[in-house]
């Protein structure tokens, strides 16, 4: 075994750990829970690693290193999710090799999604973005829309060819009434996804939550964790 696979089996054991600890403590079956490493600004060597340790989703967040990345690993049995912001002009790139979008948050990006994957005879998964540190009608710091424009997205999503609304996804916002309050942030969406099932009762997934807080998640009812440098490592800083 090579010392970076040792370091990732090594790290992936201690975060199905944490993870199994914080699903007991909830109340909730394991299974209950996907984890999707973040391997951004990692190399396809690790990408390559993990799978080979049964890591079967993982996320990029900047189209320029996902797309060579996912091309280079086309082969392996991985789900790719694209977590960060998005521009309208990355979308026929995205849509070539992510299985999901989490980071819808306009219905501008929901027309172009829609129609590339209709060109690529593709169906995205796709999540509702929420901002909880945005007012109404407002973007957030780190994207999404705001809470109460939840609705008119997912809607639309809904209504695309070629998308399927599959649930929410939120970042713990660094500012407004959440910014610390990790768990209350996290029921929030949980609330949030309550009132977008009962006109969607499919979209029930529920992405939040990362290294530093993923147990928050967990407790306040997270489907899926987006862990990266408790699975990586520290990221190098990006140039």
């Amino acid at each position: 075994m090579t010392d970076r696979r040792a370091e990732l089996a090594t790290n992936l054991e201690r975060l199905e750990e944490r993870i199994s600890a914080a699903c007991e403590d909830a109340g909730r079956k394991r299974e209950e829970v996907t984890t999707i490493v973040v391997t951004k600004t990692y190399p396809a060597d690790d990408v390559r690693l993990l799978a080979g340790l049964g890591v079967r989703h993982v996320a990029e967040n900047r189209d320029q290193d996902a797309a060579p990345k996912a091309a280079e690993c086309a082969e392996l049995p991985l789900t790719w999710h694209f977590v960060g912001q998005l521009q309208t002009n990355k979308v026929r790139s995205v849509v070539g090799y992510a299985d999901m979008v989490q980071s819808v948050d306009r219905v501008k990006l929901v027309r172009a999604l829609s129609a590339a994957a209709v060109r690529a005879g593709r169906e995205i998964g796709c999540l509702v973005q929420v901002a909880l540190d945005a007012e109404s009608g407002q973007a957030g710091a780190r994207g999404g829309v705001a809470p109460d424009g939840v609705p008119a997205v997912a809607d639309a999503v809904a209504a695309a060819d070629g998308l399927r609304l599959d649930g929410v996804m939120t970042v713990a916002p660094l500012a407004g009434p959440y910014a610390g309050r990790q768990r209350a942030a996290f029921e929030r969406l949980l609330e949030i996804s309550s009132g977008l099932r009962a006109s969607h009762p499919a979209a029930n997934m529920v992405s939040a939550g990362m290294s530093t807080d993923l147990e928050d998640a967990v407790r306040a009812g997270a489907t899926h964790v987006r862990v990266g440098t408790a699975v990586l490592g520290v990221r190098p800083a990006l140039r």
